[in-house]
């Protein structure tokens, strides 16, 4: 879409702002409406669903819908409770972010589609109706750099006078009113098609998982004798297949419980963040010293070209292969070393297994109920898995990063696709309520 730009321009003298349309002001937040923080939200307050007012938590934030409007909560209070506890309720329009923490660098504007309270973690404008538009103030706070303006540290923060002082452009109440339409509209249309972009990112992971599965417990074959594997969850296998615990056919090396001591040239660790791609991934990897690797070795953790590492604390299941080109590294405690126990058997079908739901429902099983994930390595040793003959494992093997190849150009794409619409969506913001574009007639 080819914009004009406005007849006539000014200096801002706001540097990052340049120049606006001449008949444009600028104004800080703090004269568009009232600022208030949250109040602090007990415990013993929360969960309650039959009151009249939600009471918003940060983490709300992230569940609002393509129009930025939160609506309802789990957590709901009453007027007098507000009141004991010295929440603000904010009136339906208000709009809130965060000011303490990871959330705040998000820079998430949402607007309160009900009078509602929000918690100290967060804050909240309510626009006066006769300064400003809120649906286009709503716009202009995507302008706000909240990582530059916030206090930093390990937790950032934010107060009313940083943001009451970052300086907004505003044109007049029917140009804000006409931007605000013209964005309305616009970004529907960018927000629908990041909708189906990731709708074919969810149907093309289901597809993945399906494949996967599908492969490495029916086979190639379809026309494969079958049997009953004898495990209710899995049916039926190829006849010619074994099916049993993993360490009937790789060996699981249990965690050597040793501290790790960390050097800045030391060896590589690999833990469970390097357990995330196909490979094991050492570039962002700590280092650790000689002795704890040569402590690892004796208890032997020596990876070696073929193994397998499997991560068993909080991102439990994920595996990652080591490559047969890797320098020397060393073993955390979170994941523990898997070994073929027959030469010829395939790192790579195994891999695939792991990762399917063939694994993923045992381990869901094993960890109802626990609010910390971790499984110890005798459940992982009792892991059941499908296990054709090696020359068959290849030919699965091979098949699969065929077909996975094609679903990862395709998720590649969508996801390019993504990030060009949302950057697309930004730049349209911006350019929209800082006067760079005139979307009067087009409105």
């Amino acid at each position: 879409m080819s914009l004009p730009r406005y007849p006539e321009y000014k200096d801002s003298g706001v540097p990052w702002l340049g120049e606006i349309p001449a008949h444009w002001l600028i104004a800080p937040v703090k004269q568009l409406g009232k600022l208030k923080g949250g109040a602090g939200f007990p415990h013993a307050e929360q969960g309650l669903d039959a009151e009249e007012l939600p009471f918003h938590k940060v983490n709300a934030l992230g569940r609002a819908g393509s129009d930025g409007v939160l609506w309802g909560s789990e957590n709901n209070i009453s007027r007098a409770t507000a009141e004991r506890l010295g929440a603000y309720i904010f009136p339906s329009g208000a709009l809130v972010f965060a000011k303490v923490g990871a959330a705040l660098l998000l820079g998430r504007i949402r607007r309160l589609g009900e009078a509602a309270c929000i918690d100290n973690n967060m804050m909240g404008l309510v626009v006066d109706d006769d300064a400003a538009d809120v649906a286009f103030v709503s716009y202009a706070l995507n302008l706000v750099r909240f990582d530059l303006i916030a206090n930093p540290g390990a937790v950032p923060s934010l107060n009313e006078g940083q943001i009451g002082n970052f300086q907004l452009v505003l044109p007049n109440r029917a140009e804000q009113r006409a931007i605000a339409t013209f964005l309305d509209r616009e970004t529907a249309k960018i927000d629908a098609l990041i909708a189906e972009q990731e709708k074919l990112l969810a149907l093309l992971a289901e597809k993945r998982q399906a494949t996967i599965s599908h492969a490495v417990t029916r086979g190639l074959n379809p026309n494969a004798p079958m049997k009953d594997s004898g495990i209710p969850w899995l049916g039926e296998v190829p006849a010619h297949w074994e099916v049993g615990p993993l360490k009937r056919f790789w060996s699981v090396t249990d965690c050597k419980h040793l501290t790790a001591e960390f050097t800045e040239d030391g060896i590589p660790l690999a833990s469970i963040r390097e357990v995330q791609s196909r490979f094991v991934d050492l570039s962002d990897a700590k280092r650790t010293t000689e002795g704890f690797f040569e402590q690892l070795i004796e208890g032997g953790r020596d990876p070696r070209a073929g193994d397998l590492l499997f991560s068993r604390n909080a991102t439990v299941g994920e595996v990652a292969q080591v490559p047969s080109s890797v320098e020397k590294f060393a073993m955390g405690q979170d994941v523990c070393l898997l070994r073929r126990l027959g030469g010829a058997a395939s790192p790579d079908y195994m891999q695939c297994v792991l990762r399917s739901p063939v694994v993923s429902e045992q381990l869901n099983a094993l960890m109802i109920g626990s609010t910390f994930k971790r499984i110890n390595v005798e459940q992982i040793r009792s892991l059941a898995v499908p296990f054709p003959p090696p020359g068959e494992q290849l030919e699965i093997s091979s098949c699969l990063e065929n077909l996975l190849g094609s679903y990862e150009s395709l998720a590649q794409g969508a996801v390019a696709a993504v990030a060009l619409l949302k950057e697309r969506r930004s730049a349209l913001i911006s350019a929209a309520v800082t006067g760079k574009i005139d979307v009067r007639n087009a409105a």
